[in-house]
C-alpha cells in the first residue's frame, strides 16, 4: 500500500502493545483481518476496539435480516460516495444475501429503487430520512415499528449512523480500492 496515506498501514512490529491486542482482537472476529476502516481506526485502538464492538453487533446481531442490512449499508455508502464501503458491501450483498440485483443497480446510480417489498421501502426510506434530516419522519418511523418492532428501527438508526461514520473515516482516510479495481459509484449530479 501506498505509504502517503493519511493514516500509513501499520504492521504488526510497528503497533504498540494496546494496537497488537486490539489488532488481534478484531483478526479473531468474524471480520477475521484488519481491513477498510479499520487500517486507520487502528491508529486510536480504544476507539476501534468500541467501534468494532459496535459494528459486529450491527452486522451479526441485528434485528433485521442480513438482506434488509445491506440495503441500508449500501444506501448510506452511495449517500456519502464511499467507495470502498460501496465495494465491500456490494459484494457481500450479492455473495451473501438475496438483495435484488435491480435494487443495487439502482441505488449505485442514486435512485430510489422501483419494486421493492414493504419492508425495504421502508428501510431505505428510514434511512434516507436520517441522512437527510437527521431523524425518520413520524410516518416512516411508524411504519417501521409496526415492521420491526422499537428494537429494529433502534437498529436500523445506529446502522444509518455507524456506517455513515465508516464512510467518513473511509473518505478521509483516502482507503484504496484493491489493486485493479475500477471505483465503483459514479459521481451524483448536484
Amino acid at each position: 500500500m501506498n505509504q502517503t496515506l493519511r493514516f500509513p498501514v501499520l504492521t504488526p512490529e510497528q503497533m504498540t502493545p494496546r494496537q497488537k491486542e486490539v489488532a488481534d482482537a478484531i483478526a479473531g472476529g468474524p471480520r477475521g483481518g484488519i481491513r477498510g476502516p479499520f487500517l486507520a481506526l487502528i491508529h486510536h485502538p480504544d476507539l476501534a476496539n468500541c467501534v468494532q464492538q459496535l459494528g459486529e453487533h450491527l452486522r451479526y446481531g441485528a434485528k433485521i435480516a442480513p438482506a434488509h442490512i445491506e440495503l441500508i449499508v449500501l444506501t448510506v455508502a452511495r449517500h456519502w460516495s464511499s467507495q470502498y464501503e460501496w465495494f465491500a458491501h456490494e459484494r457481500i450483498a450479492r455473495n451473501t444475501t438475496d438483495l435484488a440485483d435491480h435494487i443495487i443497480q439502482a441505488l449505485a446510480q442514486g435512485l430510489t429503487p422501483t419494486d421493492m417489498t414493504q419492508e425495504q421501502t421502508v428501510l431505505h426510506t428510514l434511512a434516507q430520512e436520517c441522512l437527510s434530516q437527521g431523524h425518520p419522519s413520524d410516518a416512516i418511523y411508524d411504519r417501521a415499528v409496526a415492521l420491526f418492532g422499537r428494537a429494529g428501527v433502534l437498529d436500523a438508526i445506529a446502522l444509518t449512523g455507524y456506517y455513515s461514520m465508516i464512510a467518513m473515516v473511509l473518505n478521509t482516510a483516502q482507503i484504496p480500492l484493491p489493486d485493479g479495481v475500477v471505483p465503483p459509484l459514479k459521481p451524483l449530479s448536484k
